[in-house]
């Protein structure tokens, strides 16, 4: 999952740096007044979005499995420690029952 968002970054920075240098060659627009770093920014983000959904594809389908492993060995172990509270509690009551029917035996 890191190596995806490294990746994802390193997308990004470069349409950044591309960007930029396509605003001051004069080739794309400039921002409107003070908006012009704000505009280099939202306009590399539009830009890496579609290249790291297809170039990053097999990465992101990685890091997907890893996650789904991640979630379903999470619900493994609190399912687990469910069905020991579970025995827990079965046994803490059957031993309450027990002690109550000693008790009333006597």
């Amino acid at each position: 999952m890191l190596r995806y968002t490294l990746m994802r970054l390193g997308v990004f920075a470069g349409c950044l740096v591309v960007v930029w240098g396509l605003v001051y060659s004069g080739v794309l627009p400039r921002g409107l007044g003070d908006s012009n770093g704000m505009w280099i920014i939202l306009l590399a983000l539009v830009v890496s979005a579609p290249i790291s959904f297809v170039v990053l594809r097999k990465e992101r389908d990685r890091a997907s499995v890893s996650v789904v492993q991640r979630v379903d060995r999470m619900k493994a172990n609190l399912e687990a420690n469910r069905s020991q509270e579970d025995e827990a509690v079965d046994s803490a009551h059957a031993q309450g029952e027990a002690a109550q029917a000693q008790s009333q035996a006597t």
